[in-house]
């Protein structure tokens, strides 16, 4: 049985219809990833499968005795409270009755009052939070009040699983996370034994996490079945479908309108049951909810930079005993895109302003390119007036918008971003979260720069306006510098990376996210093997001879003996072959047919998966070791 049930749900907000006769289950140990267009209403739905509101007509069906918790955007806390205040509140049920057992009212119950703490697990309700806060590294003592955004989530998450939910509901956990921090949610979520619903816009949490995708796409709900990949691909097929069936169904509607204006044939009786289909078809015209249009985004590059834009040797930057660049030495050319990732507080707005010129460096020289125009996106939206209208927000003072010199009208540009004319005089302080993003790219791509500098843009974007900013920062001529969390969305634009390693020390890679894990992993695995080396007992060595001729110096590469080399050409096959297996792998962890069979199957492609790099691996050591100069 599911543990809850939507049925004919309907929900809306004036004349927009959010849930249309919708309908879905959540069955138990399911990760459900809840995705759609910003305002379709998936914040709505989770708070309706929360219990926290209900829907205009329809039902929720929930099975008995059945624990949800809800972790919201923008958790709330009790000001002053401690951590472990903030964390007992998930449990404050099992709280409240122990205080009640062991200070009893007159005439309490006190045996059904134990019955209910035993069915809570009451009598243990520290240990529970204890080995919550333990498992999500928090301070206790700490006041929630001091603590940064991301660390405020953690103790949101930590109060939600202290409660040991059967479902969990979770609306944007990855906003104000770092990419550690997002990395180690990912794995709590994995292992998380009760059933998950989650509202995200981050594809590779996505990815990892669900096991089911479930789309609010004009009112109606749809299910598909396994990871945000195997999605894509299906949904990409069904638009193209719906695409045709709609083009045959307004050809044969445009027909039958051409036919009744003919007039006498019309009216025959023989005619009166296809002018009743013609009504019919009518009103399913009139019904049909067009699919949302999509953002058109352009990017004016302004004239074209010098080779070099900034030159750095030697940069030092500090705040009092803190140092947040020490030492760096970096180049900058045209065209380059650039990812910068490390945890929050890292210093990467720092480095950023380092290298366009706008923050002097203790130590060190920065040194600009010629013909420089920047713009900045601000995660803050600091830049956006709340007062000022859409449209004088993107073109103070003039109705036109000049851009790769054509010209548009104010309100044509705004309906490229989705945003109707009847808006254009609204002010910003109207807006979505999303909705303002999507305005301060309209100003900043109203602008022509030929430097980028992106920082945080991919927040509250739904996933289709993100597709098309990859799209367009792919082929912009210009150089972008990239601050996001996203790994799917770096992974697709960025050619290096630059990563805080602490300390000051930041180091560049060639790629994105994944090529930056991947060194990395493999680093670690390098560094590792070595100290288990160094560490192990060294044998004694020779004692010096006395006398004698000395000792020809040893060849710079031992002559492998015949077995080696046999090895040593062998092992570009096998690496192949391991690669082209691992290929097929993850081609079958991304398609919906493995979801289908037994779980212990799509187990044991999981950790045939894993095995493989282990493997790899091994084999690109013993060719470094065969293939190397003789230690």
């Amino acid at each position: 049985m599911a543990l809850l049930t939507l049925l004919d749900a309907s929900l809306a907000y004036g004349h927009v219809a959010l849930l249309d006769h919708a309908a879905m289950s959540v069955e138990n140990g399911e990760r459900i990833g809840l995705i759609g267009r910003n305002g379709s209403g998936k914040s709505s739905l989770l708070k309706i499968l929360a219990g926290m509101e209900l829907p205009d007509d329809g039902l929720l069906q929930v099975q008995q005795g059945l624990r949800r918790v809800y972790v919201a955007q923008e958790p709330a806390f009790e000001a002053g409270a401690t951590v472990f205040e903030a964390v007992s509140d998930g449990v404050a049920e099992a709280r409240d009755l122990r205080a009640r057992y062991e200070n009893p009212a007159p005439g309490e119950d006190l045996d059904a009052l134990q019955s209910r703490i035993e069915a809570v697990d009451g009598w243990t309700w520290e240990q529970r939070v204890d080995e919550t806060l333990h498992r999500l590294q928090l301070d206790p003592d700490r006041q929630v009040d001091a603590l940064s955004g991301g660390l405020r989530k953690r103790v949101a998450l930590a109060r939600a699983l202290a409660a040991a939910p059967d479902v969990l509901l979770l609306d944007e956990p990855t906003n104000h996370l770092d990419l550690d921090a997002i990395l180690w949610l990912q794995e709590l979520l994995t292992s998380f034994r009760g059933a998950l619903v989650v509202i995200t816009h981050d594809r590779a949490f996505l990815d990892a996490v669900s096991t089911r995708i479930v789309e609010l796409d004009r009112g109606v709900l749809r299910s598909y079945p396994g990871r945000f990949s195997a999605y894509e691909a299906t949904k990409a097929r069904e638009l193209q479908d719906e695409a045709l069936a709609q083009a045959r169904f307004d050809k044969l509607l445009a027909q039958e309108e051409v036919w009744i204006r003919k007039g006498v044939e019309a009216r025959r009786t023989r005619s009166v049951g296809r002018i009743a289909r013609l009504e019919r078809l009518r009103e399913q015209r009139a019904a049909r909810r067009d699919v949302v249009g999509k953002a058109k985004l352009e990017l004016d590059a302004g004239m074209r930079s010098g080779k070099i834009v900034a030159e750095l040797e030697g940069v030092s930057k500090a705040f009092g005993e803190r140092t947040i660049v020490r030492g760096f030495d970096y180049t900058v050319l045209r065209g380059d895109k650039v990812g910068l990732i490390g945890p929050n507080g890292a210093g990467k707005t720092t480095l950023l302003k380092l290298i366009l010129g706008q923050l002097a460096p203790d130590a060190g020289t920065v040194r600009l390119g010629t013909q420089i125009q920047v713009a900045y996106f601000d995660q803050m939206r600091e830049v956006l007036n709340p007062e000022a209208t859409l449209a004088d927000t993107i073109s103070p003072g003039s109705e036109w918008v000049e851009i790769g010199g054509t010209r548009k009208h104010v309100m044509g540009y705004l309906g490229d971003f989705l945003f109707a004319p009847a808006r254009a005089n609204s002010p910003v302080k109207s807006l979505s979260g999303g909705e303002r993003n999507r305005l301060l790219l309209a100003r900043l791509f109203a602008r022509p720069a030929n430097v980028l500098v992106l920082d945080e843009p991919t927040n509250d974007l739904d996933i289709e306006t993100l597709e098309l900013l990859e799209d367009l920062l792919t082929d912009y001529p210009g150089t972008v510098f990239l601050v996001s969390h996203d790994r799917t969305f770096l992974d697709a634009v960025v050619t290096s990376t630059l990563v805080s390693e602490g300390d000051g020390a930041w180091r560049e890679y060639e790629g994105g996210v994944e090529d930056w894990l991947q060194q990395s992993r493999r680093a670690a695995a390098l560094a590792a093997k070595d100290a288990a080396k160094a560490a192990a007992p060294k044998a004694l060595a020779a004692p010096a001879p006395v006398a004698g001729p000395v000792a020809a110096p040893a060849p710079a590469r031992r002559k492998l003996s015949y077995k080696e080399q046999r090895e040593l050409d062998e092992l570009p096959v096998r690496i192949a072959a391991l690669e082209s297996e691992q290929k097929a792998l993850s081609e079958q962890l991304a398609g919906t047919a493995l979801y289908s069979e037994t779980p212990q199957r799509v187990a044991g492609v999981h950790a045939r998966h894993a095995e493989i790099d282990d493997e790899l691996m091994a084999l690109l050591e013993r060719w470094e070791s065969l293939s190397g100069p003789a230690r």
